[in-house]
């Protein structure tokens, strides 16, 4: 199994690309190895089907460039009471692909997956890291070296953000993928996602560039301090 550099968890497929799919594509043009996982397949949906948000996943995968991308079955709308077993089984997914950054959705969001699902990665980051805790595999003790979260509809002042300037339109590409979840049509249900969300994700990842003198970047929360290694570095490391 690929070794990950960077995996990032979401509730359900799209999750990732709303909160970060430029910064993915920007780190795998630079050679990193990136995956996402998905731990449901959205099936209380209200557009669409499982099948073909499936098919979309896929192509907004491709359009990224991931490494890798993992589907779990976790139940949709019922991530907050998760079985021993399932949580077993996403501490199975970290040691075995041994991400060295994890990303999650930030917990304060309109949808309350999205924080259960945080509440789950950051379960099973420390219990993967646990020599005794067992899961399906057997596999051997491994913790990730950090911890970070990604906006979805929540807006918040970000502890960091990453210059996603050159990546904001296959971001974009990434999310019309999802065709039955942004793009409305006769038969579609009306949703916050229907209405000219891709353009209210846009603004909000151009503000956060307005706020450090680029045109468009994503913005993070943190589980801890981040080291800064030169003062003068003028926020580079993080571009």
């Amino acid at each position: 199994m690929v070794k990950l550099d960077i995996l990032a968890f979401g509730a359900h497929p799209d999750d990732v690309e709303i909160g970060m799919g430029a910064t993915l594509a920007k780190y795998v043009e630079a050679g990193y190895r990136v995956g996402i996982c998905d731990l449901t397949k959205a099936e209380l949906s209200s557009n669409g089907t499982v099948e073909l948000r499936q098919k979309e996943a896929k192509r907004a995968g491709e359009i990224l460039g991931l490494t890798t991308r993992i589907q779990l079955t976790l139940p949709d709308r019922g991530l907050k009471v998760i079985t021993k077993e399932q949580l077993a089984e996403v501490v199975s997914i970290i040691r075995t692909y041994k991400p060295a950054v994890v990303f999650a959705p930030f917990p304060i969001d309109r949808h309350p997956d999205h924080g259960a699902c945080t509440d789950i990665v950051k379960e099973a980051c420390f219990n993967a890291g646990i020599k005794r805790y067992q899961c399906a595999d057997d596999l051997h003790a491994f913790r990730p070296d950090a911890l970070h979260f990604y906006f979805i509809n929540g807006y918040e002042h970000p502890d960091f953000v990453i210059d996603v300037t050159h990546f904001i339109e296959k971001k974009k590409q990434a999310l019309l993928a999802y065709e039955s979840q942004f793009v409305k049509t006769s038969d579609s249900i009306d949703t916050p996602l229907t209405n000219d969300y891709i353009t209210v994700v846009d603004s909000r990842e151009r503000l956060f560039g307005k706020e450090v003198g680029v045109t468009y970047a994503e913005g993070f929360k943190t589980m801890k301090p981040i080291i800064v290694s030169n003062l003068f570095a003028g926020g580079e490391s993080n571009r």
